[in-house]
């Protein structure tokens, strides 16, 4: 079983979603815990009745919403503490220092850090990062309009003295291009498709789920694209 966090105050919800489709359509079983204070899930998920913590099938993936913990999410399902849940990849995503705490992330597989530009974005997230104690290595995950030098230096700025280990690759996502419509057509239609999606958000996820699961080869990522 492989553990991936997303960590940020930016919306990563429809991202972690489309890793976790591809991966399901490989026939992997993948359980997306949204550990966020905002908990976007229990808004775009649909559900027959929601209630203050549950689990929920969507498109072949588990969605966990209201959880303080890994072992609350083992309570609900019937699994002693010291047994693993039954899944090949758990993705957590947390939007400030508790999550990140208490699941656990800093001994997950792959951390990815995620922010956009604005000034709450930025320094919001970059304050989850000061209370960790410790080194920890994170990939950057950047959207931004344009992707100006400017703003990355600015990042660095703010990011100085951090106990976090960039690792060299980090990706970039445009915004304005068409690709938050198409999530939000998602959203409305219940289903998770790639078709309106900008090839270099097609191109950053190829890469992502590659760097989760390399086995399964980014040409045969790239055919279940594809089909979705």
């Amino acid at each position: 079983m492989k553990k991936i966090g997303f960590v940020g105050v930016f919306d990563k919800t429809d991202l972690i979603l489309c890793i976790s489709k591809i991966l399901t359509k490989a026939e992997a079983r993948v359980l997306f815990i949204d550990a966020t204070s905002i908990q976007k899930t229990k808004y775009v998920i649909p559900t027959i009745m929601p209630t203050i913590s549950y689990l929920t099938d969507y498109q072949g993936i588990d969605i966990a919403v209201g959880f303080g913990d890994i072992n609350q999410v083992k309570e609900y399902c019937g699994i002693e503490e010291n047994d693993s849940l039954d899944y090949d990849y758990i993705f957590v995503d947390v939007d400030d220092y508790y999550g990140f705490e208490n699941f656990e992330l800093s001994s997950f597989d792959l951390l990815y850090y995620v922010t956009s530009f604005d000034a709450y974005s930025l320094k919001k997230g970059i304050e989850l990062l000061r209370f960790l104690e410790y080194p920890i290595k994170m990939s950057k995950l950047f959207y931004s309009k344009q992707m100006f030098k400017e703003e990355e230096q600015y990042f660095d700025y703010l990011a100085l003295g951090l106990k976090v280990e960039w690792e060299e690759t980090k990706l970039y996502f445009p915004l304005e291009n068409g690709d938050q419509a198409a999530l939000i057509e998602n959203q409305r239609l219940e289903n998770i498709k790639f078709k309106n999606l900008s090839n270099i958000f097609k191109e950053n996820v190829t890469y992502l789920v590659n760097e989760i699961e390399p086995s399964l080869g980014q040409k045969n990522i790239k055919n279940i694209i594809k089909d979705l």
